[in-house]
């Protein structure tokens, strides 16, 4: 068939009207299910934005990104252009050395979104969406520019617009510590400022009304999200900065009032993930894998040198005031005060070691911290002053470090050491090698660091760029001499433990010492019910549970555990770490009949499932030994007393097993009766089913042995 003129100048138009039409300026990827979407827009002004919906209903509106502030070259905000667009697919299966679980599926759709400036100096961004079915992931990623090298970030202005006045569980966006109990608010009523002196935080400081992550939101329909980071790697920690009026949350990294901006790096690199865990269901959060599935494989191979453990040590009874950290007794860490006490109360005696590892062994508990055994202590007090304090390889006088470990190793139990910084990086690391060769050579696989006190140099902020790549060095430098980190005053965890799985455990939070030492009352009941599912998304903790003198007769008058003592054994199963501190004096469990549920419970996890559970009230979780196969359920309760329902249908098929319940007592309750407990003795299959009451800051445990 012949086209005649007329034809042909239609087709002709047609095409030409095709080519100066806009470009597309929109595009979707979907999670595997098809539940969660990102949706990305190009507005007229080439301004990026992007949504995310859920069951097609919106969990964050039309929300900016790409926007940066940069030193000495106009910011990066509007008039881009897609320069090109690509998506793939994975659904592949990785395993954990060790973790919650055995086997983790990492299965998700990407779509990176390639952009340019339409004017001078045209510099490019791309952005990367990960849509999973438990959350979604992005991040940006800053190719090479044309005749540039490098960039110095002042602030990334991201935004999160939700679509509602959600309820918030949240911290302080504090520059230096995480250790704040958490607030239950709307997040129209975020005031963080207001939290920013506390009478036993030495240092803090809060610029802006921001949050801290993970921060953890429940909508009016029951959905539950939370917002954290994922590898963060030569960056600055994000905060979350409320805007109140508009619902909205933006990125405000921390910064170094010393070096003057946010972020400094050489092209081209990858900022961290921003992240959404997306739930129906409370528990559904804490069984999320997005955190560490957004991290780069395994990069370390075998690592079964490290063995996950349960630890007594030296450590509660300095917080207690039995004893202390300094040889010379003459100062009291917990209150950070000097006296003229008479005679030596140290703590950190080969003697006291000893006594430590024969009844560490008697236990089935394998490792041993020992905490004040290095010269440095007696010079450390007031926070002043502290570059140079502390040797990480010279022990005191009365502290045989290598009888000790060789003490160790005849008893089947393994030092882990102890490196107080007193925030002081420089001076440690300027030691790095000498003392992690020590540990090497004595075959010393774990180290708990901390970092007291403001940051040295002044400027500097634990969670600035400067002090994340400190952190990272050293976790580097353990991964060299094949030591672990267990690091307080941390950096937060971002899920870097799957790259580097010597990264076993941190503190960040609000600890079990603050109840020692506290002058607000220590934790209330409802802080750990809290932790679960908002500092726990984000990694192990080291929270050191286990404290059976619950008044802390006669050391402490004034302070107390505000649990009872059967949820101070159902945290070894609900606060996930693969080191588990028995941290009470030994005398306190000499004797004691529920300490058998601590020599028994397991630490590595072949599977994790959380039974039931609300943020902030209460949360049931059942963990499975690897190995063994042997069960242990833990749950907790707020200040509410309640009935917990379990049905054992995850159990296997055919098996018996043979349960011991450790319980509340009748007359139970956190600060009335906090010791009251039972112990029932049952035979438990996948058929059975069982209610067991909570006292107010209760909770229960759980063995279920083959």
């Amino acid at each position: 068939m012949k086209l005649n003129i007329q034809h042909l100048l239609i087709i002709i138009l047609f095409l030409f009207s095709m080519s100066c039409s806009p470009e597309k300026s929109y595009y979707k990827v979907s999670s595997p299910d098809g539940k969660n979407v990102i949706e990305f827009i190009l507005d007229e002004n080439g301004t990026p934005h992007y949504k995310v919906l859920h069951d097609e209903k919106i969990v964050i509106d039309t929300s900016q990104l790409a926007n940066f502030d940069f030193q000495e070259q106009p910011s990066l905000n509007g008039q881009l252009k897609i320069l090109k667009t690509s998506t793939r697919s994975q659904d592949e299966y990785w395993e954990m050395p060790w973790g919650e679980q055995r086997t983790v599926k990492d299965n998700f759709n990407e779509l990176i979104i390639s952009l340019g400036e339409e004017k001078e100096p045209k510099r490019k961004i791309n952005v990367i969406f990960k849509a999973y079915d438990d959350g979604i992931g992005f991040r940006y990623q800053f190719p090479e520019q044309n005749g540039v090298d490098s960039i110095v970030i002042m602030d990334e202005n991201t935004q999160f617009k939700l679509a509602g006045d959600h309820s918030c569980w949240w911290i302080p966006g504090d520059w230096d510590i995480y250790e704040h109990l958490y607030n239950t608010t709307k997040f129209s009523e975020i005031d963080a400022i207001s939290k920013r002196d506390h009478p036993d935080l030495a240092q803090t400081y809060i610029p802006e009304n921001a949050v801290n992550t993970p921060v953890t939101m429940r909508t009016e329909a029951g959905l539950h999200l939370s917002f954290h980071e994922a590898n963060l790697t030569n960056y600055a920690d994000m905060t979350l900065k409320a805007d109140k009026e508009n619902l909205a949350f933006q990125s405000e990294l921390v910064g170094s009032d010393r070096l003057g901006y946010k972020v400094k790096r050489e092209l081209p690199f990858h900022t961290p993930w921003r992240t959404i865990q997306i739930a129906e269901k409370a528990g559904d959060l804490i069984e999320s894998k997005l955190i560490v599935n957004l991290n780069e494989p395994n990069k370390l191979g075998d690592v079964s040198w490290f063995k996950p453990k349960k630890y007594v040590g030296i450590w509660w009874e300095m917080h207690l005031g039995k004893s202390t950290w300094d040889m010379e007794a003459t100062q009291d860490m917990t209150t950070y005060t000097t006296s003229q006490a008479s005679g030596s109360k140290h703590g950190a005696t080969t003697e006291n070691a000893k006594r430590y590892i024969d009844f560490a062994s008697q236990n089935n508990i394998t490792g041993v911290l020992v905490e004040g055994w290095n010269t440095g202590w007696d010079h450390w007090i007031g926070f002043v002053d502290r570059e140079g304090v502390f040797d990480f390889v010279t022990p005191y006088a009365d502290y045989d470090l290598k009888e000790v470990v060789k003490y160790g190793k005849e008893k089947g139990v393994e030092l882990i050491m102890h490196h107080e910084t007193s925030a002081a990086p420089r001076t440690y690391e300027k030691q790095l090698d000498t003392a992690y060769a020590l540990m090497q050579k004595l075959g010393i696989h774990s180290v708990k660091t901390g970092y007291v006190g403001k940051i040295i140099p002044k400027g500097e902020y634990h969670h600035g760029q400067w002090m994340v790549n400190h952190y990272r060095r050293v976790l580097l430098k353990g991964a060299d001499t094949q030591v672990a980190i267990n690091a307080h005053e941390p950096i937060k965890a971002t899920g870097i433990r799957r790259t580097y799985p010597n990264a076993i455990a941190r503190e960040g939070l609000r600890g079990q010492e603050f109840n020692a030492w506290a002058s607000d009352g220590g934790n209330p009941p409802e802080h750990l019910p809290i932790v679960a599912f908002t500092r726990m998304l984000a990694g192990p903790i080291d929270f050191t549970p286990g404290v059976f003198n619950i008044k802390l007769s006669p050391y402490k008058e004034n302070n107390q555990i505000n649990t009872t003592l059967s949820q101070q054994l159902a945290l070894y199963v609900v606060i996930y770490s693969p080191i588990q501190m028995a941290c009470d004096l030994p005398e306190s469990y000499e004797g004691h009949p529920a300490f058998q549920f601590i020599r028994d419970v397991g630490v590595d996890w072949e599977q994790t499932k959380v039974l039931n559970g609300e943020v902030g009230d209460f949360v049931t979780i059942a963990r499975e030994e690897r190995e063994t196969g042997n069960w242990f359920i833990g749950s907790i309760t707020d200040e509410n007393s309640r009935d917990i329902s379990i049905n054992f249908n995850f159990l296997s098929d055919g098996i018996e097993y043979k349960a011991s319940l450790y319980r509340d007592g009748d007359d139970a309750h956190w600060d009335k009766n906090p010791t009251s407990y039972k112990i029932d003795q049952m035979t438990i299959t996948n058929e059975s089913e069982l209610t067991v009451h909570l006292a107010e800051g209760g909770g229960f445990a759980m063995s279920l042995m083959k």
